[in-house]
């Protein structure tokens, strides 16, 4: 029943041709509102993930992980398109919840247990998948920038900070444990 009513919902509505996009919650901005630059972005990086895990299909184990991290990219940026945090239509949005990161941690400690100590800066690249997640891992530092600019004249929920600061962390971990599962090692920076 619920795809029908998705089906009948035509996906241009017009209302953005005049430069404007609406919040949650209502209210309208325009569609350069820095607000914008951040949830466009981590909509970036949810898609940048969406490669990756395409090319881990095989691994389900990471495809789960990274499955998991999409849903929670989507609450944060449908928190940061809530202009009102404290209530309104943020209420009524799935929580942001310490265990998102603790849970990112746990993985980040077990994936560095299986991994050789790192001694000597790395460039993103090795195997396919590994530079798949670098590349995500970039977009995820230009999310989190973007988002403590903003979040230096309009609330923002620390935790989305925090988030984005050890998703990062994640990916390149994850970036490096796909070398090893490659069978590729890390490419080591070359200082002249």
């Amino acid at each position: 029943m619920r795809s029908s009513i998705l089906l009948a919902m035509k996906i241009y509505t017009k209302a953005g041709d005049d430069g404007t996009t609406a919040l949650l919650g209502g209210g309208r901005v325009a569609k350069s509102d820095r607000r914008l630059d951040c949830y466009g972005t981590i909509d970036e990086l949810n898609a940048a993930l969406g490669v990756a895990a395409a090319w881990v299909a095989g691994d389900a184990e990471l495809g789960g992980m990274i499955r998991a991290i999409q849903n929670e990219l989507f609450t944060l940026a449908c928190h940061l398109a809530a202009p009102d945090a404290a209530g309104g239509a943020a209420a009524k949005l799935p929580a942001l919840d310490e265990s998102m990161i603790n849970r990112l941690e746990m993985q980040i400690d077990a994936a560095e247990a299986e991994l050789p100590a790192l001694r000597e800066f790395i460039l993103p690249g090795g195997s396919e998948g590994a530079a798949r997640l670098h590349f995500a891992r970039t977009v995820c530092r230009r999310a989190e920038r973007l988002v403590v600019c903003f979040s230096q004249d309009r609330p923002v929920a620390g935790i989305i900070l925090t988030y984005l600061n050890r998703l990062s962390d994640w990916l390149f971990v994850q970036a490096r444990a796909a070398n090893r599962r490659a069978g590729v090692g890390d490419v080591v920076w070359e200082k002249a």
